[in-house]
């Protein structure tokens, strides 16, 4: 890989990382490289990871972040494009996770494919239809992954909260690799957490704190294809969660 400088245009609008950046970011943290190198970073970083996996596999990953790429193009999360929590997300499963299968990737990058964005994956925004857009272009199994972690509509006379706790006990259990997508998505999410801020930030640690025994008891299951170490350290940072959530809540101002 020559010296490029730096300077040439990146995927997410800006520069091309020259290759002392490119090391650097192989091996940070991903917090640091989110906070030092940003959208450009954490492609980087997608791309050496992606790039361990066989030939074979290399090329679906790349396809599913560029079709996430443009659907969340003007989306945001606080200061930061939305498609860096795509990134992230993906990049957990593969570098701290120990994931190389492919189908498992895209799902991961496109797993709010649906739930926001139905409508410009297929004319009407139905979610059967947006659904059976992904499984035509990336397979039936990367489809049904990111079904099973995408919001269902709302059910009158159900809080949304916990609608969203009895959706994710549902899917999860019987799909061992939907609860990988989804503890590293509540990782970014909700482990997360403490370093949100603004107005919403008590009810996000509501909505997130009920989860945390449902991702806990799925995650330590037999059948979750995660390594034993990789497994302790889930459990670490959820028991950790859980402490924010109740750091958070003991913060929030009274109700009048």
């Amino acid at each position: 890989m020559g010296d490029r400088g730096g300077l040439a245009a990146a995927p997410g609008g800006g520069r091309v990382l020259d290759d002392r950046e490119l090391r650097l970011v192989a091996v940070m943290p991903l917090h640091a490289v989110t906070s030092v190198y940003g959208e450009e970073g954490l492609r980087a970083r997608f791309a050496a990871e992606t790039a361990r996996l066989d030939a074979a596999g290399r090329a679906a990953p790349g396809r599913a972040l560029d079709l996430a790429g443009r659907l969340h193009a003007a989306d945001r999360r606080q200061r930061e494009p939305y498609v860096n929590h795509l990134l992230r997300v993906a990049v957990r499963i593969m570098c701290h996770y120990g994931v190389a299968d492919p189908e498992v990737i895209c799902a991961a990058v496109l797993h709010d494919a649906v739930e926001d964005h139905a409508g410009a994956l297929a004319p009407g925004g139905r979610r059967e239809t947006a659904v059976a857009v992904l499984a035509a272009d990336f397979g039936q199994r990367v489809a049904d992954l990111g079904d099973a972690v995408t919001n269902p509509a709302r059910v009158p006379g159900v809080g949304r909260h916990e609608q969203y706790r009895r959706h994710l006990e549902a899917s999860l259990e019987g799909n061992p690799w939907a609860r990988v997508i989804k503890v590293s998505d509540f990782t970014d999410n909700g482990v997360g957490l403490i370093h949100t801020t603004g107005p919403w930030v008590v009810e996000l640690a509501g909505k997130y704190a009920p989860l945390v025994p449902v991702l806990s008891g799925v995650i330590a299951r037999p059948d979750t294809p995660l390594a034993p170490e990789v497994k302790a350290r889930i459990l670490g940072q959820l028991r950790d969660a859980r402490k924010r959530f109740e750091a958070i809540a003991a913060d929030s101002p009274a109700p009048d």
